[in-house]
């Protein structure tokens, strides 16, 4: 299953040390609210390789791609929208 593919992923040593960068960029704090609870690295689009035939791997996507939301905001985020997909 794709999506069992891509949570093992974010165990993957590449993403926790992209996932550390970001939550030190962004203050250890959720952009949105403010909260330090519950915090998660969220994709703001997805990107689809064409040459590749697969979608980029989550810690190959350049850091103004990401965020820190805390899980609240991160589900809100993803009820009310979608996540662009880019082919590149």
């Amino acid at each position: 299953m794709v999506q069992d593919s891509y949570k093992e992923k974010l165990h993957d040593k590449r993403w926790l040390l992209k996932r550390e960068r970001i939550l030190e960029r962004d203050g250890r704090r959720c952009v949105i609210c403010g909260s330090r609870e519950d915090l998660v690295v969220h994709h703001k689009q997805y990107h689809f390789s064409r040459l590749l035939n697969r979608f980029y791997d989550p810690w190959d996507y350049q850091d103004k791609y990401l965020i820190t939301l805390c899980e609240s905001c991160h589900k809100r985020g993803h009820e009310l929208y979608d996540i662009p997909t880019f082919n590149v």
